[in-house]
């Protein structure tokens, strides 16, 4: 097979073909860095990437007798998140050049097990909302979604295989329902956040920007020490809540057509969908995120307000205000009407066994200054729960438009295996 398509194959199959000796870590390593060259210029993807020094780690790893779960692979780190041997500069002049001492947690975990750390990708200013200058690989003019533009631009312009991301609102599942890429937000700090630069304690959850369920499954397997997912079979037939939650005024038609449609395909492959209403509490949920986004920033970044103020863009700079101005009242009030909503899930889920609601709005909004409206990914951000957006649709520009799977707390393994399911149904009756 030649280099130039390795990078277009499944994690998991670059992995087993390393392992087989099929390929090497040096072969993959290129691939990936042709196509970054062949790319970089129109999508900037990267705020950090030196290609002598990736080939050099791929290079080791080849000629190292011990092979790990992800030998080889090249992955790339969010630029909030720590690394030991490349810059992470948070979006901000304030940091560049900054050299962290150590790994990331979940950088240190995947290297461990053989990963290459091909780069850092470009996030938006500390993880907010004033962009890079990421491009939608699959049509420029329009935005790749935020904060995690990089990760999700770098992973479906066959770029990487993976990408770390965080999710305070929408980061995550945003970029990757506007770029086609599958993008999985755990529960809420189950893969340790150490080395992360928070933006608020509460919310900030790191996930995986993937191609496939499988090889998001693969990557959590390491940073998890656990098993793959169970494969459904294909005949089983389960219940799915249907939520359009309270912000369904603001689905385009592509959204309401995505989720429509995927009930009705996994009508007919036998499952039960069943509407779900939240509870008139829900809808008090996005100015609660809202507030303890602002407020714990604000803590976050004091001394960068203090010192810095002036290299702040205007959009952050508006989150600080408002939470320097927010009581600690509301704020304790803002906590306990999420902990409140959080203990009625139980009873909303119901006997379904995972809830369809939309991903985004719909397809990304043309333009580079607007990443996307996060308000349906953040309600159910705040609530801690594990969600994925899946590529399944396309919209009136033909750009990708994902739909969202939620599952109840801790049973990540469970949504990751009804995701997969439910991309076969989608599949076998395309």
């Amino acid at each position: 097979m030649s280099e130039k398509t390795l990078n277009m194959l499944s994690a998991n199959d670059v992995v087993r073909m390393i392992s087989e000796g099929k390929t090497t870590a040096e072969a993959v390593t290129r691939s990936c860095l042709e196509r970054i060259d062949k790319r970089e210029k129109k999508v900037r993807a990267w705020a950090y990437i030196d290609h002598e020094y990736a080939i050099s780690q791929a290079r080791i790893l080849d000629s190292s007798a011990n092979k790990g779960p992800l030998h080889g692979l090249p992955i790339g780190v969010k630029d909030v998140i720590d690394t030991s041997d490349m810059l992470t500069e948070m979006g901000s002049a304030i940091y560049a050049g900054y050299q962290p001492k150590t790994d990331a947690a979940c950088v240190a975990m995947l290297r461990a097990a053989g990963a290459v750390i091909l780069g850092k990708t470009v996030t938006c200013e500390f993880a907010g909302s004033h962009p890079g200058p990421t491009t939608n690989p699959l049509n420029a003019n329009h935005t790749p979604g935020g904060s995690s533009s990089g990760s999700g631009a770098a992973v479906s312009d066959y770029m990487v295989f993976g990408a770390f991301g965080t999710q305070t609102g929408g980061s995550i599942l945003r970029p990757a329902s506007f770029c086609g890429a599958v993008g999985y937000k755990p529960t809420y700090n189950v893969i340790n956040r150490g080395g992360l630069m928070f933006a608020a304690e509460n919310l900030d959850t790191i996930g995986i920007l993937a191609r496939s369920v499988d090889d998001v499954d693969l990557i959590m397997t390491v940073l998890l020490n656990r098993a793959r997912s169970a494969e459904i079979d294909h005949d089983v037939k389960p219940r799915i809540g249907l939520c359009r939650t309270h912000h369904w005024e603001l689905a385009q038609p592509e959204t309401v057509n995505a989720i429509e449609d995927t009930a009705r395909q996994l009508e007919s492959a036998g499952a039960a969908v069943l509407d779900i209403d939240l509870p008139s509490s829900f809808v008090e949920l996005s100015h609660s995120r809202n507030t303890l986004n602002d407020f714990e920033r604000s803590r976050v970044m004091a001394s960068l307000w203090r010192d810095n103020r002036n290299e702040l863009s205007d959009k952050i700079s508006k989150q600080i205000q408002n939470g320097m101005t927010i009581t600690y009242p509301e704020y304790r009030d803002a906590l306990s009407l999420s902990n409140r909503c959080r203990e009625e899930l139980n009873e909303i889920f119901g006997d379904c066994d995972f809830i369809l609601a939309p991903s985004a709005t719909g397809e990304a909004p043309k333009g580079l200054e607007y990443t996307g409206d996060p308000q349906f990914q953040g309600c159910w951000t705040i609530l801690h729960v594990p969600t994925i957006s899946l590529p399944t649709h396309t919209g009136p520009n033909d750009l990708p438009v994902g739909i969202q799977l939620v599952g109840r707390r801790w049973q990540d393994e469970k949504l990751l295996s009804w995701s997969r399911w439910v991309m076969k149904q989608l599949k076998n009756q395309a």
